[in-house]
Parts: structure tokens; sequence; C-alpha cells
């Protein structure tokens, strides 16, 4: 017969007044609103601080295996095809004391100028003195409750693809923010030691 893990595991040794169960105490999770984002390798001209500082969301970071779908007489069978990464996007505060905007509206622009038309003024990835329109990574570290590191999740080759201005309201209030959607290449996971 199955044995439940809640009462013979997590509720084990539990004396009222002089114990507390493992259930109150093991599972403490990382917290959403703890993360920070670091970016790395950005376009020269362009400080990653102050990136990390105005980043207030991030959407959910996600991907798929394809499938390959194999028909044969009135059977189908799937297999694993290539991984599609999806979109991530951040919303960035519009502080006034940061160049935070205007240095997202400037890397955007290096993939696409709305002004000249202009498509990717920078050298393409590998170019020219290794000049790239790619941040070569974006770290979202979860952090624990004392505020230190304890996990990340870390995209690589990663560029603007999408910008969106907040909308402007004067019945609202709240503080004016810029959304970035970023397209990656790869995606990773892991716990610091």
């Amino acid at each position: 017969m199955p044995q439940s893990i809640y009462k013979n595991n997590l509720r084990a040794n539990f004396t009222p007044g002089d114990t507390l169960p493992k259930i109150s105490t093991k599972l403490d999770s990382v917290r959403s609103y703890q993360f920070e984002c670091r970016f790395f390798g950005v376009p020269d001209g362009f400080d990653s601080t102050d990136l990390t500082a105005a980043a207030k969301q991030v959407s959910p970071i996600a991907g798929q295996l394809d499938d390959i779908v194999v028909d044969r007489v009135n059977d189908k069978m799937y297999y694993p095809g290539k991984f599609t990464p999806e979109a991530v996007t951040i919303t960035f505060d519009n502080q006034l004391l940061s160049r935070t905007t205007p240095m997202l509206w400037e890397w955007f622009k290096t993939i696409y100028d709305p002004l000249t038309g202009d498509v990717s003024k920078l050298a393409s990835p590998g170019g020219a003195g290794n000049r790239s329109f790619k941040a070569s990574k974006l770290t979202i570290m979860e952090l624990d409750n004392t505020n230190e590191p304890h996990a990340f999740v870390e995209l690589y080759g990663v560029y603007p693809q999408a910008v969106s201005f907040s909308e402007k309201n004067y019945s609202t209030n709240d503080f004016s923010t810029i959304e970035v959607t970023f397209r990656y290449d790869f995606v990773d996971y892991g716990k610091y030691s």
C-alpha cells in the first residue's frame, strides 16, 4: 500500500512545544520577488549596472522540444525534435537618474533603426573586433532570504526583439516603465554551491 510522504516524512518526529515538523521548516522556497538580472557582454557604451537596478519583472522563461511526427498505418509516434526557446520580456523602471531607457532604446536601434531602416548596425556575431548586437549572457539570479545568490537561469546570445513604452495616464499612480522582449539562443539553469 502506498505511504504518505507528508505523514511519514514531513510530519514525523514532531513533539508539540518541543520541535517543529519538517513541513514547517523544510519546504521554504525561493520567492518570485527575490531576483536580480545581470547582462554580460552588452554592446560598447552600455552600462549593465543600470540595467540590473532597473529590472523589476521577468516573464516566465520557457522553451519546448518540437515534435517529429512519424505516421505509420493507423498510428502516430512522436520523437523529440529541435528545442525552441520562447522570448522573455523584462520590465524596467524608467528611472530619472539613470540612462536605462535611452540605453535600451539605443541597443534596440543597433538591431533595427526605425528612423533610417538600417538593420544590424553592429558587425554580425563573430565579426570584426568581435562586436555584436547580442549580449553574450543574461543571468537571472534567484536570491535566498538573505539576498544571497541561490540559483540562476542563464540566457546566451541575447538581443532585444521588441520594445514597449508604458502607457501615459494622468489617473494612475505608477512609475513609467519600458518593456523589452529579448530573444536568446541557449538557456541553462543551475544552483550556486
